[in-house]
């Protein structure tokens, strides 16, 4: 028997619907069923590697988590990766299919309709129930003769579909409203359960818009959800990114890149008490930092060529030139070397791209991307982490550009494993005594003992653990929501 389904749809992006996914992924699985997460198309920076080497949307990855499922590519069959202001990498069951003009990705979306029929149906025959995202808003109608991530999939998987709003935005009741207007009466029937999200202050006073709502749409009204604050949980893209709160503490800077990609990574380290991270876009926002960290880029010449362009990159090497630490990780790392050489146009039309000078490394991209999880063993002296010299940590790796270190040089730790494979190879590349480094290693930050060397570093006490956040989120949408009438939607 085929999984039965549910489907999250939301009145615009950013409302809640990956959130709401999450949770009921882990109300349901801890309910003893067997869930699976799935969103056939996301469009993000943020995105991480499955057990198997495939690449999918960070959010697709963190619902297999609360779900308690192994992360597979039909999660999100399809990811659109921006590289320019028309056109993305698309990555199709966890390997890169190509750069593409969005008019050129919607033309083949007949066939990538196939695909994701496939892997809805795939997720279907192994599990119990299957939680389906949307993506934006199914009233688009200017999108709607090429859709393949909200109505389609809601017929194709027969799902009942909640539509969810974010009343912090305001406008809520008419998003809810105006949404259902524009839908077909087939689309509408689909629509069972609406719910209103990130509500401040006592639910009970809504009871108004309730009552609004229920008798002006003719559907129940499943949910008002209380504020959560910081969930704990990985954020999905760039519209979730969230300055820092300056807390007087020790100050780390990570440089806002115009396309900066899983800055999921370092939220770990900005819910440490004691740090204050700052995600800094010109050099006198640099002033006083302890630590400076280059994070990850889909386009790292071009992001070089704005760190030359903001002054940025000055204020880099007269860091290092001072002894203050800079860490670079992943499109970071190649920056702060001596070339970027891209002679088939992986990433950019400049085949030779001068590098920072910081480094003695050169990176050669290539057609294909290295996608895995990886282990390493961090060396001794790390800028900013001195004390996690020795220590196991794990991570993944999703790049195009092959680094070559000098033999000389210093590596900044070692592969124990990439993937299924054992390993005994340096990673990495530290220089001026310890001050820079770079690394291919994405997650550093996940690793609680890595950010206890962070912060043993900057003389700051560690905080006490926090609590599951698939259990807290779970717990915080199951008292808000009506789940009796979600089970028999469902039809459990």
């Amino acid at each position: 028997m085929k999984a039965r389904t549910l489907m999250v749809q939301g009145t615009a992006s950013s409302v809640g619907k990956s959130l709401l996914a999450t949770a009921l992924c882990r109300i349901y699985a801890r309910r003893g069923f067997k869930v699976a997460p799935f969103k056939s198309q996301n469009m993000a920076l943020n995105s991480a590697v499955t057990p198997d080497g495939a690449e999918i949307g960070r959010a697709q990855y963190a619902q297999a988590e609360a779900a308690r499922a192994v992360p597979c590519a039909e999660m999100n069959p399809i990811l659109l990766k921006p590289e320019t202001t028309s056109g993305s990498q698309v990555v199709v069951m966890g390997k890169v299919l190509g750069s593409m003009h969005f008019r050129d990705y919607h033309r083949r979306k007949p066939e990538l309709r196939e695909v994701v029929g496939q892997a809805l149906d795939t997720l279907r025959e192994r599990h119990d129930l299957v939680i389906i995202e949307g993506a934006g808003s199914p009233a688009e109608v200017n999108l709607k003769d090429r859709d393949l991530v909200n109505m389609w999939v809601a017929e194709r998987a027969d799902a009942p579909v909640v539509l969810v709003t974010d009343i912090e935005r305001g406008g809520a009741l008419a998003a809810l409203v105006g949404t259902l207007e524009l839908l077909e009466p087939s689309e509408r029937a689909r629509v069972q359960a609406l719910v209103v999200n990130k509500f401040r202050g006592d639910p009970s006073l809504f009871q108004g818009g309730v009552s609004f709502l229920e008798k002006k749409c003719g559907i129940r009204v499943a949910g008002v959800i209380p504020h959560l604050g910081d969930t704990g949980i990985a954020s999905e893209d760039s519209l979730d990114l969230r300055p820092g709160e300056a807390t007087g503490g020790a100050l780390v800077c990570i440089l806002k890149l115009p396309r900066l990609s899983n800055f999921d990574e370092f939220e770990p380290l900005m819910r440490e008490p004691g740090l204050e991270v700052r995600w800094c876009e010109r050099p006198e926002e640099l002033e006083g930092a302890r630590l400076v960290i280059i994070p990850g880029t889909k386009c790292t010449a071009n992001d070089l060529h704005w760190l030359r362009r903001t002054g940025l990159a000055g204020a880099l090497v007269q860091r290092v030139h001072a002894g203050q630490p800079v860490l670079g990780i992943c499109g970071g790392y190649q920056m702060l070397g001596e070339r970027i050489l891209d002679p088939l146009g992986v990433e950019s039309p400049e085949p030779d791209v001068a590098g920072l000078g910081l480094l003695p490394v050169v990176t050669r991209f290539e057609k294909e991307k290295a996608t895995s999880p990886v282990s390493v063993r961090l060396g001794e002296g790390l800028p900013g982490m001195r004390t996690a010299g020795g220590m196991e940590v794990r991570g993944y790796e999703i790049h195009c550009g092959r680094v070559t270190v000098a033999p000389e040089a210093r590596p900044f730790g070692t592969w124990l494993r990439r993937g299924n494979e054992a390993c005994q190879q340096t990673e990495g590349c530290v220089a001026a005594g310890g001050t820079v480094a770079g690394t291919l290693v994405h997650g550093l930050f996940e690793n609680e003992s890595v950010r206890r060397a962070v912060l043993t570093e900057l003389g700051v006490t560690a905080g006490a653990s926090r609590a599951d956040p698939y259990e807290v989120l779970a717990d915080h949408f199951e008292k808000a929501l009506d789940l009796a009438y979600l089970d028999r939607m469902v039809g459990l």
